[in-house]
């Protein structure tokens, strides 16, 4: 796991001093990481020791070592699909189907592990609330995601809608996101910034935002009230969307069942609706 995504799982079990370590850290990422152990201790408001005894915790055995990883995830956080081309190296003798479904089987793997049982059943809640309405979007890539899954929760729920047509048009849309509404936004490395931007009016207009993202974790994650991070390297050219998919569908699942009358109502009024609309009823 990225040093965010261990310092993210390992919260709930932080001494309080060694806590605030971690929330500044996770507040200012990265720039606070590559500071000196002073600093960190001054905007945590610890002291030098604390700092020392977190990276510690973290199973680092010194802070240079802690850094030196650190660095090494902003720089992949930071690589672009050309440098990750140059980076996979030529293809093996390996059949390219299985390898190609094996990296993937991994990140299926390497995720379930990352997502605290405890944050998915937050943001099962969080979707589960048919007093507030339900937004999704995501980015250039992972907003056919968001388009899915809304589309299944709209069966399941009211109010649930996705943010539509061009960037200008989103903040129209803000215009209905009312205090303790759901925003739900998909956003992965080399982060977009009309995104995050986005992110930040919710965050104004008091939306609940669950962000689901990669290991490095979206600026999103500073005012998402929870964070659901999927591995999406894949040792290839592209990022994989897989682990992404599979988590929705699992959002999906767990609240369908939750919501289980009220799901099944508005499922068979929504077959009641399409049976009287078959040609020559």
């Amino acid at each position: 796991m990225a040093i965010r995504e261990q310092i993210q799982a390992a919260l709930g079990t932080l001494p309080g001093a060694e806590k605030k370590v971690a929330h500044a850290f996770l507040a200012n990422y990265p720039s606070i990481g590559l500071s000196t152990i002073a600093e960190l201790a001054a905007l945590a408001g610890t002291s030098a020791p604390t700092v020392l005894r977190f990276v510690a915790r973290l199973g680092f055995e010194s802070y240079p070592d802690f850094q030196r990883v650190l660095r090494a995830d902003v720089q992949a956080q930071l690589m672009s699909p050309l440098e990750r081309a140059r980076s996979t190296g030529p293809l093996t003798d390996n059949p390219a189907l299985r390898t190609s479904f094996a990296d993937i089987a991994a990140n299926l793997e390497a995720t379930a592990k990352a997502v605290p049982e405890s944050e998915f059943e937050a943001a099962c809640e969080l979707l589960s609330d048919h007093k507030s309405a339900c937004y999704f979007l995501g980015g250039r890539f992972t907003d056919a995601i968001a388009a899915y899954m809304a589309a299944h929760l709209r069966i399941i729920r009211p109010n649930v809608r996705h943010f539509d047509g061009q960037t200008s048009t989103w903040r129209d849309q803000l215009l209905d996101v009312r205090p303790g509404d759901v925003a739900v936004l998909f956003d992965i490395r080399r982060y977009q910034s009309d995104l995050v931007r986005l992110g930040e009016l919710l965050v104004e207009r008091k939306a609940r935002i669950l962000l689901i993202t990669d290991p490095w974790l979206s600026p999103i994650a500073r005012s998402a009230r929870v964070v659901l991070p999927c591995v999406v390297d894949a040792n290839r050219t592209w990022d994989s969307s897989v682990a992404m998919l599979a988590l929705a569908e699992a959002l999906i699942d767990r609240v369908s069942r939750a919501q289980s009358d009220n799901a099944r109502a508005r499922m068979q009024t929504l077959e009641n609706i399409h049976w009287n609309n078959l040609p020559g009823r």
